[in-house]
C-alpha cells in the first residue's frame, strides 16, 4: 500500500507538471563533490583531469521516491585557456515512472587577474529527456475506500511518453588563492518547454544559485604557505531559488589531512528541512564522502531522510609549458 501511495503523489505531481506547475531540479548535499552540476564555471577547477561519480537516495524509507546519479568529467586544457567537461545524471522518482536523463557539455574560460585572484566564466549546453510510464501510476480516482487501489482513472495519457528538449546554463566563479571563492550560476536560461501535453505550455524556470566560501587556518602558515596537512575551517553558504522555492545552506567544513568533516543546516525562510552530517577521507589522486540529511522538518524522519555518496579520481596533470593554479573550493 505504500508503495502505491507513493507511485500516486508522483501521478499527481506529473500531471500538474503538465498543467499548472512547474518542476524543481534535483539538488545533491555534497554540493562541490559535484562541481559541474553546481556551477559550469568550476570545469576545470581541479586543472588535472578529473572523474566525479555520485549517488543521491533520498526519502529511502518510503518507497519509490528519488533516486539521482551523476558521472562528470573535466580537465584544464591550456590551448583554450579554460576548462572543458562532460556529466551526464539520470534521475527516477517513482521506482521509475518518471525518469529525467541529462547530457551536458562544459566549456569555462579563465583569467588571471592577478597573482592571487582567478576569474572563470563558464557555459554549458545540455539535452534533456524525461520519460513517463503510465502503467507505472496510480491515481486518486483508482481508490476504493475499501477495496484499495481497483478502479480505471479517468486521466488522460499524454500522446508521448517522452519528450527531449536542449537547455542552457551559465556561471561565473571568483577565487582567491588563499581566502576565499565565490560564484553564482544560472540554469535554464531559455527556460524551455517540458510539458507532456502540447496544448499546454509548462516552462522549466530558470534556476537561480549563489555560493560563497573561505578558508580559515587553524595554526600558522610555514614560509612555503598552507601545505595540505594543515588544518583549516571552511565556512559556506549556499542560496538557490527555483520559480518560487526557495533554499539557504548554511555549512562548515573541518579538514585535517586525510579527513574532512562536515556540518549543513539547509532551509527555506519559513521553515527548517534539515542538517546534512557530512564524512570524507582524500588522498592525492581520490577522495570519497558520505553524507546523511537529518530531516527536522514536519516530516520528522519518517522519510529515511537522504543519503549520499561520492567518489573521484584526480588523475596525474599532462605536462604543462606554465603554471596553473586550481581554484580553491571545498572537496565536498
Amino acid at each position: 500500500m505504500i508503495k502505491k501511495l507513493s507511485c500516486a503523489l508522483i501521478a499527481t505531481f506529473v500531471i500538474l507538471l503538465g498543467e499548472v506547475s512547474e518542476a524543481q531540479d534535483p539538488i545533491f548535499s555534497q554540493f562541490y563533490a559535484n562541481p559541474l552540476y553546481l556551477n559550469p564555471a568550476l570545469a576545470g577547477s581541479a586543472v588535472c583531469p578529473r572523474l566525479a561519480l555520485n549517488y543521491r537516495n533520498q526519502w529511502p524509507s518510503i518507497a519509490g521516491t528519488y533516486v539521482t546519479y551523476s558521472a562528470s568529467y573535466d580537465q584544464y586544457v591550456d590551448k583554450i585557456s579554460g576548462g572543458i567537461g562532460f556529466q551526464a545524471v539520470s534521475d527516477r522518482a517513482g521506482e521509475g515512472a518518471l525518469t529525467t536523463n541529462y547530457l551536458s557539455g562544459v566549456y569555462s574560460y579563465r583569467l588571471n587577474i592577478n597573482r592571487k585572484l582567478t576569474l572563470n566564466a563558464g557555459f554549458q549546453a545540455t539535452y534533456m529527456q524525461r520519460r513517463l510510464d503510465w502503467d507505472k501510476l496510480t491515481f486518486p480516482d483508482m481508490i476504493d475506500p475499501k477495496y484499495g487501489f481497483v478502479n480505471q482513472t479517468m486521466e488522460k495519457q499524454p500522446p508521448k511518453l517522452s519528450i527531449g528538449f536542449a537547455d542552457f546554463s551559465s556561471g561565473i566563479v571568483l577565487s582567491n588563492s588563499d581566502y576565499f571563492y565565490t560564484g553564482i550560476a544560472v540554469h535554464h536560461l531559455t527556460q524551455p518547454n517540458e510539458g507532456w501535453y502540447s496544448d499546454i505550455s509548462s516552462k522549466l524556470d530558470m534556476k537561480l544559485t549563489f555560493h560563497a566560501g573561505g578558508i580559515i587556518d587553524l595554526k600558522r602558515r610555514r614560509s612555503g604557505g598552507r601545505q595540505q596537512e594543515d588544518p583549516t575551517l571552511s565556512p559556506n553558504i549556499l542560496y538557490q531559488q527555483q520559480q518560487k522555492f526557495q533554499q539557504i545552506n548554511y555549512g562548515l567544513y573541518f579538514n585535517r589531512y586525510p579527513f574532512v568533516g562536515g556540518l549543513w543546516f539547509r532551509q527555506n525562510f519559513n521553515n527548517p528541512d534539515a542538517f546534512i552530517l557530512l564524512a570524507g577521507f582524500q588522498q592525492p589522486s581520490f577522495k570519497i564522502g558520505y553524507s546523511y540529511d537529518l530531516t527536522v522538518s514536519k516530516l520528522t524522519n519518517i522519510t529515511g531522510g537522504a543519503h549520499e555518496i561520492s567518489f573521484s579520481w584526480l588523475f596525474p596533470c599532462p605536462v604543462k609549458k606554465k603554471k596553473v593554479r586550481t581554484i580553491n573550493c571545498p572537496s565536498f
